[in-house]
């Protein structure tokens, strides 16, 4: 076993927390809107659990059961930046990088943004850490002009994959965190979507 990485870390800590939200999630709120208005709650878990099969180049097994199987994409992304494979370079849209890069760009910052979804569309606490808001803040503000109108293309990396939506505007002055998601195309100001 190699040493924990801060991916990994970082990893475990997002998936930590958005596997509470999803088991969290009553039976009645599976078929609630999310702030993704392709999405119900169980499509924003199921896009999680089929980005976490995109990241390792297979799908995940399912059954009925979103936890069971949000916990099994998540063992086997963990286990992936637990061995030598983390550190492999692998093919992505955005050119070549290592597969543990990949997931932290990705599916990890994913489990930030998509427990949000979750947690507006299922009426949990919505606060992101500080720490994540920070990061993403950063990474998704560094981005070049061009990258990020194809970012915001739907199918521009593939059919029915919009990595972010239209800018929402949000006040200048309004917290880091709302400010973050309206530039990535949700309005955290909105409770109906």
């Amino acid at each position: 076993m190699i040493p924990e990485t801060s991916i990994l870390a970082r990893y475990r800590a997002r998936a930590e927390a958005f596997e509470a939200k999803v088991a969290r999630v009553r039976a009645d709120q599976w078929d609630n809107q999310s702030p993704c208005a392709k999405w119900t709650a169980r499509g924003v878990v199921d896009h999680v659990i089929d980005m976490h099969g995109v990241m390792l180049g297979a799908a995940i097994p399912r059954t009925d059961d979103p936890l069971t199987d949000f916990r099994e994409a998540r063992r086997q992304v963990q286990e992936a930046l637990d061995s030598d494979r983390a550190g492999s370079e692998v093919s992505t849209p955005m050119g070549p990088m290592k597969l543990e890069d990949h997931i932290d760009q990705v599916v990890s910052d994913d489990l930030v943004l998509h427990g949000w979804d979750l947690a507006r569309a299922t009426g949990q606490d919505e606060t992101i850490p500080a720490s994540d808001v920070e990061r993403l803040w950063a990474a998704a503000t560094a981005v070049p002009a061009e990258v990020m109108e194809r970012f915001r293309t739907p199918g521009a990396f593939g059919p029915g994959i919009e990595v972010y939506g239209a800018e929402v505007p949000v006040p200048e002055d309004a917290p880091l965190q709302d400010r973050l998601l309206g530039y990535v195309g949700r309005d955290p100001m909105s409770k109906s979507f």
